[in-house]
């Protein structure tokens, strides 16, 4: 696929987001108003760190080009203790696999996002939807 064909390219993305701060983050991105590509497909998860690795290969295996992950603020404020170093810990070792089964590991996003941060959400969205844009369609299917 051509740059060109990219610019016209649509990405998926499924968003397993923490039901304690970035789902509410995303919801305050959408009550403000603030723009971001609706290519973002939100999954209300309970902790960051219950986002299973089996989770994130079926939403590629479903037709995601891209899957972002969404914590509490930081590692250390998660509402469930160590639910956010459980989640750095798989996200860490998916993309290890991920490249290993020949996906570029840029294709999985991890970021701590407050409650409070819709303008962050906004924004780490934006950016996540350009880089899949520029990588293209997932060739999976």
């Amino acid at each position: 696929m051509s740059n060109r064909d990219n610019e016209n390219f649509e990405p998926k993305i499924v968003a397993f987001l923490c039901k304690w701060c970035a789902y509410s983050g995303a919801d305050l991105a959408g009550v403000s108003r603030l723009e971001y590509p609706p290519n973002v497909i939100p999954i209300l998860v309970p902790c960051s760190g219950k986002v299973d690795m089996q989770f994130i290969l079926k939403a590629f295996k479903e037709g995601a080009d891209g899957v972002f992950i969404g914590g509490c603020h930081t590692p250390n404020d998660c509402h469930y203790i160590s639910g956010n170093y459980k989640a750095l810990k798989r996200f860490t070792l998916m993309r290890k696999y991920l490249e290993q089964l020949g996906i570029n590991s840029k294709r999985i996003r991890l970021e701590w996002i407050s409650a409070t941060e819709g303008v962050k959400f906004a924004k780490v969205m934006k950016e996540f939807v350009e880089e899949i844009k520029k990588l293209g369609p997932l060739q999976t299917r």
